[in-house]
């Protein structure tokens, strides 16, 4: 108490002197001296006493304290001269500049960025109180990166004109490793099997690149939160966290952690309930619910029940629906039931749509995939359905879907919808050279959304001594207001096989199709197209293999087709650019109609799927097969038969290549074709929110030829990556063939490579 009297008795003894106590005095003017930045009218603001008012004492104590409390000066004081008021007043120095040095685990944007919330920012008022603080706020963020042994400088250097440098000198020192995990308390679950749930552990083989074992408080919260979970899901209704130790060496290098829990005894589901305003049939919200009677207690499953009657109320409106599950604990019996008691609340309605980050799309591109409208009902699920359809459009790295409620209003929403564009048009740049086909070029521009209309427009060139192939592709998707899409190919193609012994004959087809797309449910489509192809052969007389010979004599030629396609396809990918969930359909049938030369058809399925595992890995299945014949068994046309091997197909083998071969070693394709993969996707190590590259272990699987043999099968095994570089498109595969046949062409390394614009 004594020290608080000391205290307030300097500081009146300081107002007194810096006020030089004068008798009270009528103001004829006020005069401010010593301000160089600040505002003299922010000076006037601060005194309590105007021109032609009578100062005092009291007064001139306050009008100290207050210029003080700004914070801009060190110094202040008053003094009367002939009734002129005269404020003079030192200005705290202001910073002038702010350096960091040693900084290797944090950007410098990054820190200065943290200084600035604190702050201490360039411009501002130097404050010894906020530089401390801000030197403790560096050493808690070098903490939490486990540099437990950071020392960080400050020095404060004066500079003209009242100004400060500011200077943090930073030895980050070694980062703590965590030495030891311990669990104390567990009995139904061995230690082992608890610490293998957690992120955090001891330093490991790829610890060095993941950081697992370096101490964060951030981490062990959400281990913690893990360790919890994990007992919930299984039936420990009463587990608890008691306490957490986490300890550090003396010099600063090891940190030992120890958790002390409490299992309690396992429950099991006794009744599931529901109650409160039941706009739904209770039997339908039971039958939502994933705990049934007699079964463990999950955590997961009733937050999965709750969501469930919560998104089934938001399909009719009710957006802000609320579920709450209340137990009632038999601690006896082990038992618990549940309550399930609902609020449904306001009807709620979508005011407006709202697009933006679409700088290159049009409006109604993004706006015909929306199924949710304005002026409707909110609806979670076409909420849902509108958000995937605008993904798989392919044109967007990235959507999302914000509902904000109107300002003013109970019963609205507003339909936020936010794209981030990626390049939609890719210029296709290749050369290589083979020592059999010489130099092979190829070139190719394609645009997914021309001018912002969802319009495709594609133009490919590939020429080497084997192919030259010339293509034009049009698509325009919403032909119609409903969805039906309209589009057309136009190509040349020559094959000379001859110019490399490999075949001696050459093909030259010209053709043309039109296309017909015609969605009838929202992931299902009907594609219809008709063209026609006329496709000429040149022999190389005495020297072109049999089978050419035989289809020539049998044929002809000259043979024109008249060729006719029908579709089916269904998508249900959660995404078009990365997807984790969900796959493709398509089942086809290709036949030559009557009025052409050739009479044939051919019938495929393909089946993509994509199963979501754990930590962001997707296990992906692919099967593909086909089958084609001739009418009146005369036989497949030669150049429309199956083939497979390559970076797209059956990887470690070369492209088109699996399969029968000719007297000349040439690959002959076949009327049947079954191609499959399994794949483990999961991104780049530390790289989980990148979708822009994305590795995978596979295993392919492929045959070629005129029936289903197992002896025909071809099998390989590798890694693959896929990146999205700024310079395109890069795919790359290394593959080991690991069933083969003796005049397989291999080929373990294989790579495609795109430029976008």
């Amino acid at each position: 108490m004594r020290f608080y009297k000391y205290i307030l008795f300097l500081l009146g003894a300081a107002l007194a002197l810096s006020a030089h106590a004068f008798d009270p005095f009528v103001v004829k003017d006020i005069r401010i001296e010593g301000i160089q930045r600040t505002e003299a009218g922010t000076v006037f603001s601060y005194l309590p006493v105007k021109v032609g008012e009578t100062m005092t004492d009291d007064k001139a104590a306050q009008a100290i304290r207050s210029l003080y409390a700004t914070g801009f000066f060190k110094d202040v004081s008053l003094e009367a001269d002939n009734g002129v008021l005269v404020v003079t007043v030192q200005e705290r120095p202001s910073v002038a500049q702010i350096d960091i040095t040693g900084a290797k685990d944090f950007k410098k944007e990054d820190l200065l960025k943290g200084l600035r919330s604190i702050g201490l920012t360039e411009g501002r008022i130097f404050d010894k109180g906020v530089l401390d603080k801000s030197e403790q706020e560096l050493k808690r963020q070098y903490i939490s990166h486990g540099k437990y042994s950071a020392q960080i400088t400050t020095t404060a250097t004066p500079l003209e004109r009242n100004r400060v440098a500011v200077r943090f000198d930073i030895i980050e020192g070694e980062v703590a490793k965590i030495r030891q995990i311990s669990i104390i308390g567990s009995k139904v679950f061995k230690e082992s099997d608890l610490l293998k749930q957690l992120k955090l552990r001891t330093p490991g083989l790829m610890t060095w690149y993941t950081k697992d074992d370096q101490y964060s408080k951030q981490k062990l919260s959400a281990d913690l939160e893990t360790l919890r979970t994990y007992y919930l899901d299984r039936g420990y209704l009463e587990f608890s966290i008691d306490s957490t130790q986490v300890s550090i060496t003396s010099d600063k290098k090891d940190v030992y952690i120890t958790i002390g829990v409490t299992e309690g005894a396992q429950y099991t589901v006794s009744d599931v309930k529901v109650a409160g305003e039941m706009l739904i049939p209770a039997a339908d919200a039971l039958n939502l619910v994933k705990l049934k009677s007699g079964d463990i207690f999950s955590r997961a499953k009733l937050t999965e029940s709750t969501k469930a009657i919560s998104d089934r109320l938001g399909n009719d409106g009710h957006a802000f629906a609320n579920v709450n599950a209340v137990p009632e604990l038999d601690k006896e019996k082990r038992k618990v039931a549940f309550t399930l008691f609902i609020d449904p609340g306001r009807r709620v309605y979508i005011r407006r749509i709202n697009v933006a980050g679409n700088t290159r799309t049009r409006d109604e591109v993004i706006r015909r995939e929306m199924r949710q409208l304005e002026g409707g009902w909110y609806s979670a699920d076409k909420i849902t359905k509108s958000k995937q359809r605008i993904d798989r459009l392919g044109y967007f790295n990235e959507v999302n879907v914000e509902t904000p409620s109107v300002p003013g209003t109970t019963d609205q929403v507003d339909l936020n919808v936010s794209v981030a564009e990626k390049p939609t048009g890719n210029i296709l740049l290749g050369a290589g050279f083979g020592s059999s086909e010489g130099v092979i070029l190829s070139a190719g521009v394609s645009q997914q959304n021309v001018f912002g209309s969802g319009n495709f427009l594609g133009l490919n060139v590939n020429t080497s001594k084997v192919n030259t192939v010339y293509s034009l592709s049009f698509t325009q998707p919403y032909w119609t207001v409903d969805g039906v899409s309209r589009g057309f190919d136009v190509y040349k193609r020559n094959v000379d096989p001859g110019a490399i012994g490999a075949g001696y004959y050459r093909t030259q087809s010209v053709g043309a199709q039109g296309r017909i797309g015609i969605p009838f449910t929202e992931i299902d489509a009907l594609n219809l197209a008709l063209g026609y192809d006329d496709t000429k052969i040149t022999q190389y007389p005495g020297a072109s293999p049999t089978r050419i010979t035989t289809y020539v004599n049998t044929f002809g030629a000259d043979n024109s087709t008249v060729k006719g396609t029908i579709a089916w396809a269904r998508d249900t990918r959660d995404s078009a650019i990365y997807p984790t969930s969900g796959g493709t359909q398509r089942a086809s049938v290709e036949a030559g109609l009557p009025g052409g030369t050739l009479q044939y058809y051919k019938v495929g399925y393909q089946n993509q799927r994509y199963f979501p595992l754990f930590r962001d890995i997707t296990f992906y299945l692919n099967g593909d097969i086909g089958y084609g014949k001739g009418y009146d068994n005369q036989g497949l046309p030669f150049f429309l038969n199956y083939y497979a091997g390559g970076v797209n197909s059956v990887r470690g083998f070369y492209t088109a290549t699996i399969g029968p071969k000719d007297e000349t070693n040439a690959p002959t394709g076949g009327t049947k074709k079954i191609v499959g993969s399994a794949e483990l996707l999961f991104p780049f190590p530390g790289m989980a929110n990148d979708k822009s590259v994305r590795l995978s272990a596979f295993v392919d699987v492929g045959m070629i030829g005129e029936s289903y043999t197992y002896g025909d099968m071809r099998a390989s095994a590798g890694l693959a990556a896929l990146w999205v570089s700024p310079f395109g498109p890069i795919k790359v595969s290394a593959a080991q063939p690991f069933r083969s046949q003796t005049l397989d062409v291999k080929q373990r390394f294989q790579f495609t490579f795109g430029q976008q614009f």
